[in-house]
């Protein structure tokens, strides 16, 4: 698992360190629930994250899809409540990363990752509920009182060789939470999930996915993947066992709800849910994402879940995973023959081994069942050619 950096916060720290707070008055964006910042150094922080608020609206990675941001706003809504929520500002990024963020002036960020890999509405409330608690209790604010407290380092950041890049990889070792913030917003997002009428057990079974990832990466031969939990970030966060342990015990307190919203997270996502894979399989680690769709699968092998693990196959290319990848999108098209993705992937299977007149029919097959799809134009000059 590649490390996760809050890149937003320490930005915005670096920024800070290299150049001088502005001395005309500062104008903040709107949306912060009525605090105010209570110095200069606080206000010249909430100036940079609204900076950078302002580079993200404008990013080609912004998933601007209306519906599936409504979906996610609401899911933050349920969990903390409408009042609270109306402080935060949500914005989807398109990365295969498990993660979200929260600054101090209201912006959230989900990754994509996050929403591929969540199962049900109840664990994508887990994630969102535990960075709206960071919020909450100013956790941000707080961490960043304490480095300019205790080092000069943002003074001299700045001046590091290699941009920015370089600058949050020094920073990394510095600008975050502690392992006590990191339990407490851990626990307020049980709170809040079971308030809210959640299965509270979601929040550690979130973690045991995660958890699970990093061993199929072990041991595929990342010996790196659960050391990662002790450098950087994961140094200051409490392991994922430890978290999926005091978690457990912790929602065994709560009411026993049931609802995990799975059929309801299924219907948001699904639209997205080709576009989620092709950029994980894009990472180009096979043992890891296979883990993550039989986690998803649980023994239940949808249409969808097939689907992607036929792409899964065809990208690795091995004699076996060929024949697997014919046998998956098969059985992905007939579970269910709307998804159009299936025909496209056989298609392009089907001449890569040289059996053209099928692998066209697949192919217009694919083009029929999505009539505006955005490769629309290099799928209709693969499919050219004989009908069957």
């Amino acid at each position: 698992m590649k490390r996760w950096l809050n890149s937003i916060l320490m930005t915005a720290a670096v920024a800070l360190g290299a150049t001088a707070l502005p001395a005309k008055p500062l104008e903040l964006l709107p949306s912060h629930a009525g605090y105010q910042p209570k110095d200069a150094l606080e206000k010249g922080l909430w100036l940079e994250m609204d900076q950078v608020e302002q580079q993200v609206r404008a990013s080609k990675f912004l998933i601007e899809d209306p519906e599936l941001n409504a979906y996610v706003k609401s899911v933050l809504c349920r969990a903390v409540g409408t009042e609270k929520c109306g402080s935060a500002r949500v914005y989807l990024i398109r990365t295969p990363q498990f993660n979200a963020a929260m600054a101090p002036n209201g912006m959230m960020l989900v990754w994509s990752g996050l929403l591929l890999r969540a199962r049900n509405e109840a664990e994508l409330a887990t994630v969102l509920a535990h960075e709206f608690a960071h919020f909450e209790m100013q956790h941000s604010l707080q961490s960043f009182r304490d480095i300019k407290a205790k080092s000069d380092a943002m003074t001299w950041a700045g001046f590091v060789p290699g941009g920015l890049l370089a600058q949050i990889g020094l920073m990394g070792s510095m600008f975050r939470f502690n392992r006590e913030m990191e339990k407490r917003a851990d626990m307020a997002a049980l709170q809040y999930l079971s308030d809210a009428g959640y299965n509270p057990m979601a929040a550690s079974q979130i973690w045991e996915q995660f958890r699970g990832e990093m061993e199929a990466q072990a041991k595929a031969g990342k010996a790196g993947a659960l050391a990662e939990e002790a450098n950087d970030f994961f140094s200051s966060h409490p392991t994922t066992q430890d978290r999926m342990n005091y978690l457990r015990a912790a929602a065994r307190q709560k009411t026993p709800n049931t609802d995990t919203g799975a059929a309801r997270y299924q219907a948001a996502i699904a639209p997205w849910w080709p576009r989620l894979i092709d950029d994980q399989i894009r990472l180009n680690d096979f043992a890891a994402t296979h883990y993550l769709l039989s986690g998803l699968a649980r023994g239940q092998w949808s249409a969808e879940l097939l689907y992607a693990r036929a792409e899964l196959h065809r990208a690795r290319g091995k004699v076996d995973d060929i024949a697997a990848a014919e046998r998956d999108y098969r059985a992905a098209a007939s579970a269910s023959p709307e998804l159009a993705e299936s025909w496209r992937g056989l298609g392009l299977l089907l001449l890569r081994q040289g059996q053209e007149v099928e692998g066209r029919r697949m192919l217009r097959r694919y083009l029929e069942k999505a009539p505006d799809a955005t490769d629309r134009a290099l799928i209709a000059s693969m499919a050219g050619g004989a009908r069957p």
